[in-house]
């Protein structure tokens, strides 16, 4: 009786590394940073939320910076390396692809690459699209701003104008979303925040800022004479975007 075919063999999840080191992928969150003193901590509640957000099988995350801040990503990638890990997928917390996404981040990646012989897969960065904008959408909603408040939203800023523009539109499709006059200001550029804030009645900041910050902490001590209101950074409301990057940067269209 002739041998049957071998069945083909199953499809690996896109997930899983292979080697010893073998498993599910790690991740590397990115951050800017700042010399803010609650930045580390609240990377690491981020981190935590998506290590949640994965279910059982408990994603590793951890966390690196570009500037300001330790570790930095080569440290983060060293240590994966050291564990046995073969690759990691390096994401980007930034809400642009402007100079830090474009140029810094790819540097920085290509060099612990070097540096650790770790394999790293480059997420994309969490942008201003329509994930985001029903992020902010829920966000306002929980906070109880309604239609009637006029919401700025609130970005570092960019010299970039393309990058800006994205914002801007970013803070428009909210407000058509919500109907309601809503629209963008930054820290670094015009049109500055912190010029709004007596300009606007019925003003609601919102922050499309990943943790805490010294440019935030900045409109918040000026909102506070204005008697504006600042909401919190978007923290850990950001890890199912963030999972969502994840999955999509292990898959073969993503690479």
């Amino acid at each position: 009786m002739p041998a049957l075919p071998d069945a083909p063999a199953a499809p690996r999840d896109p997930l899983t590394s292979s080697g010893p080191g073998g498993g599910t992928t790690p991740l590397i969150l990115v951050a800017h940073g700042s010399r803010h003193p609650g930045v580390s901590a609240a990377l690491d509640q981020l981190a935590a939320a998506v290590a949640d957000e994965s279910g059982p099988e408990r994603l590793e995350v951890s966390t690196a910076f570009l500037d300001l801040t330790e570790p930095d990503l080569g440290t983060a990638a060293a240590s994966l390396r050291a564990a046995g890990r073969q690759r990691a997928v390096v994401l980007p917390l930034l809400f642009t692809e402007a100079f830090h996404a474009r140029i810094d981040l790819p540097a920085t990646v290509a060099k612990a690459r070097q540096d650790t012989g770790l394999e790293l897969i480059t997420a994309d960065v969490l942008g201003t699209g329509g994930d985001i904008e029903s992020l902010l959408d829920s966000t306002l909603a929980e906070a109880g701003v309604g239609p009637e408040s006029v919401v700025m939203v609130y970005g570092v800023g960019s010299s970039d104008a393309e990058a800006n523009a994205a914002v801007m539109s970013l803070a428009s499709r909210l407000g058509s979303r919500r109907g309601s006059w809503d629209f963008a200001a930054f820290a670094t550029c015009d049109p500055r925040a912190d010029e709004q804030l007596g300009r606007v009645d019925r003003l609601i900041v919102l922050p499309l800022f990943v943790s805490p910050g010294l440019l935030l902490t900045r409109l918040e001590t000026a909102a506070a004479e204005h008697g504006v209101t600042v909401l919190p950074p978007l923290g850990t409301r950001l890890a199912p975007v963030i999972y969502a990057r994840y999955r999509s940067a292990l898959t073969p269209r993503h690479r």
